[in-house]
């Protein structure tokens, strides 16, 4: 367990640096996000949760290391399916480009607020009802099979939340920044079983749902024009959604005193093997939809 003194370490860091994104955010809220300022900053915020994540076994553990990596690469592909949902989102309710900036990093920072509150209740529920694992799982395998039945080309509908906070005057701003925090809620909600199928240091959930979630903002001009290309992106996070609820499944059993039905053993699932799931998914989900994508002549120049 990590010490009293490295959470308000770590706590103090990731907030000034959160504060300094907003700093950002607010000087230049009148002004868009070029691509080159996008990639800069996402490569920035990839890089230092990468460091933080090298230097981790100095304060935490070699197998909290190995937990970081899979929890950040997982949660920071949800996000970026999230992502591709914003974008959606906001050119749907016709948000400016000038604006858009406050709106997400607002947004993000509601994100964190959610998670915030949704990491220790998941954490007491586990400490306390082991068999809470079984529902955690349950439910990745819904929404796995949900993400995988999804209609990429559906066109974008307006939710009656939306229709009827335009109905009532409210500013596309103000719409904007609910419709983000409601689907955030939602998105948390398939976020924080996952990372607790694969660690259950609440330190480690919190540090890897942190640096998924920071520089989200420039991401989103980043992605914004790869929209049409990551056509597999749904496929490959049921898959990985899919495998770590059958493996909280699994936990659960042994959890409760059962490692074997009908006299076959159920396997436990190290991390390194889960980490490598995951890294394979992701690649191949990005090769196969960049190919497709290319061959068939949808590809943006």
């Amino acid at each position: 367990m990590e010490s009293t003194a490295t959470w308000i370490i770590t706590i103090g860091v990731l907030a000034a640096v959160i504060i300094f994104d907003l700093a950002i955010a607010l000087l230049r809220r009148n002004k868009e996000t070029s691509i080159v300022e996008a990639a800069f900053w996402t490569v920035f915020y990839i890089a230092t949760a990468l460091i933080f994540g090298a230097l981790l076994p100095h304060w935490s553990s070699a197998s909290g290391q190995k937990e970081f990596f899979a929890g950040w690469l997982t949660e920071y592909a949800l996000s970026v399916d999230n992502i591709f949902v914003f974008i959606i989102l906001l050119t749907h309710l016709k948000v400016q480009k000038e604006k858009q900036q406050l709106v997400l990093l607002l947004g993000i920072m509601l994100t964190i607020g959610i998670r915030g509150l949704l990491i220790p209740l998941g954490a007491a529920l586990i400490s306390r009802f082991s068999s809470i694992f079984f529902l955690f799982g349950a439910f990745l395998i819904y929404t796995a099979y949900t993400l995988a039945k999804e209609n990429e080309d559906e066109e974008f509908k307006e939710g009656r939340v939306v229709a009827s906070l335009k109905a009532r005057g409210m500013s596309i701003f103000s719409i904007a920044l609910i419709a983000l925090g409601l689907t955030n809620l939602v998105f948390s909600l398939d976020s924080i079983p996952a990372i607790f199928g694969l660690t259950k240091d609440p330190y480690i959930v919190t540090t890897a749902n942190v640096f998924a979630l920071m520089g989200l903002r420039q991401l989103y001009f980043l992605l914004e024009g790869l929209l049409s290309r990551l056509i597999f992106l749904s496929k490959g996070l049921s898959f990985i959604l899919a495998f770590i609820g059958i493996k909280m499944i699994m936990e659960a059993f042994h959890g409760i005193g059962i490692d074997e039905i009908g006299n076959v053993h159920i396997p436990e699932v190290s991390l390194e093997f889960s980490l490598g799931v995951i890294i394979a998914s992701l690649l191949i989900t990005t090769v196969a939809s960049l190919t497709a994508t290319r061959r068939d002549g949808s590809a943006i120049l």
